[in-house]
């Protein structure tokens, strides 16, 4: 073999070793890069972080001697009220200046006139029936002299029964009886004939004409119905429980949806009711309102019927705690928070349980951080962070979250 031939079975040898080494590596890398996207992720494990403690938002505890305001709903009613009827029958003539429903009438002042010309003629009539038995009388008593000087001019004694006899006693005493009876026919006339105008018979409001002018009234029908305006009642109920609270003469504040923005009106508790309410079987106040109708002084006018709302202001009687209604949870639990802002429960006595607030006789003491809003399902223990002023961090809703 010549050299030539022997180069080039050389080169040849070179550039097929080299090939099979470029084809291994190649197929390395494949094997490589296989192995590694099949190995699975492989993610390094921490321990959880702590849980961050729910907000809550707290109130601090003041112990003061105090009462509740309770609240509860009313109705006006009238204090006095009539339908003012006819005591003579005759014909209504006319009403009096002014009587019209809502205006004002005084006491004694002419409501309705009732025609007078046959009261007159009767009051006539028994006027001078009246002349005509004390005329009888006279002559009886002239009589009854004249039988005494002849009885006693005979001077003779008879029996009392016979002496009454001649001395005409029955006959006197019959005069001076039918005396009597005619003075009795002239009074009632004459009292009928007042009668003809009926007048108010206490300061009063005129709620409704109930007949006309030219009407025909017999004895009883009614004219005018009147309701006072000196007082009105409120008619209020509360549950029993809270009887307890109240005592007759104490303060009272009424409101109505009616009224202007933060008018109201004062009124005194009357009495407690002997009876409950029928529907919700509640107590019932009476509360009186001086001048109902706002007639001497500023302010908005009750109306009979209209439903106010009522603020009984109770006296105070002994040093209790005032809670948001809020903060108190099913069993009478209340939550706090202690030093280390963790959650204790107590179980507390209430003195009263009202809609916005409840009052605490015993299980809390001054000072204590009662926790009002932001327990979900608390725990004795658990961590918490309580709201700070201008930390915008919601509170839990506690319906919500259960």
């Amino acid at each position: 073999m010549t050299p030539s031939r022997s180069y080039a079975f050389s080169q040849q040898g070179r550039i097929g070793f080299g090939a099979l080494a470029a084809l291994l590596v190649f197929a390395g890398g494949l094997a490589l890069a296989w192995w590694i996207v099949s190995q699975p992720p492989r993610v390094e494990r921490r321990p959880p972080p702590p849980p961050t403690p729910p907000v809550v938002d707290v109130i601090t505890t003041e112990q003061q001697v105090q009462s509740p305001t309770l609240n509860g709903f009313g109705r006006v009613e009238a204090e006095k009220s009539t339908e003012l009827a006819s005591r003579v029958a005759g014909q209504l003539e006319r009403f009096g200046d002014g009587v019209l429903p809502g205006r004002v009438v005084e006491q004694g002042e002419p409501v309705a006139h009732i025609d007078q010309a046959d009261l007159r003629l009767t009051l006539e009539d028994a006027e001078a029936q009246l002349a005509n038995a004390q005329a009888q009388l006279a002559l009886e008593q002239a009589e009854q002299q004249r039988a005494r000087s002849e009885y006693e001019s005979f001077g003779r004694q008879l029996s009392a029964e016979r002496r009454a006899l001649v001395l005409r006693e029955p006959q006197l005493r019959q005069a001076q009886a039918q005396l009597t009876q005619a003075r009795v026919v002239r009074d009632q006339a004459a009292l009928n004939l007042e009668r003809a105008t009926l007048t108010a018979p206490w300061r009063a409001m005129v709620q409704e004409r109930l007949v006309g002018a030219g009407s025909l009234l017999s004895q009883g029908t009614a004219v005018v119905s009147l309701v006072g305006v000196e007082q009105f009642w409120v008619r209020a109920s509360l549950p029993g429980e809270t009887l307890d609270w109240l005592s007759p003469g104490g303060s009272v504040t009424l409101t109505s949806q009616g009224w202007p923005e933060g008018a109201s009106r004062e009124g005194t508790l009357l009495s407690i009711l002997p009876n409950l309410e029928e529907n919700g079987l509640q107590a019932q106040l009476l509360i009186a309102v001086d001048d109902p109708l706002a007639l001497n002084q500023d302010g908005p006018a009750l109306r009979l019927g209209d439903v106010l709302r009522v603020a009984f202001h109770t006296t105070a009687e002994e040093p209790l705690i005032a809670l948001p209604s809020a903060a108190l949870r099913p069993g009478e639990q209340v939550w706090w928070v202690d030093e280390d802002n963790r959650l204790q429960s107590t179980q507390v006595t209430l003195a009263y349980r009202g809609q916005e607030e409840v009052l605490i006789r015993s299980g809390l003491e001054p000072g204590q951080r009662v926790v009002t809003a932001g327990l979900a399902q608390p725990r004795e223990g658990q961590e918490v962070r309580i709201r700070q002023r201008g930390d915008n961090t919601p509170a839990q809703d506690e319906g919500a979250a259960q």
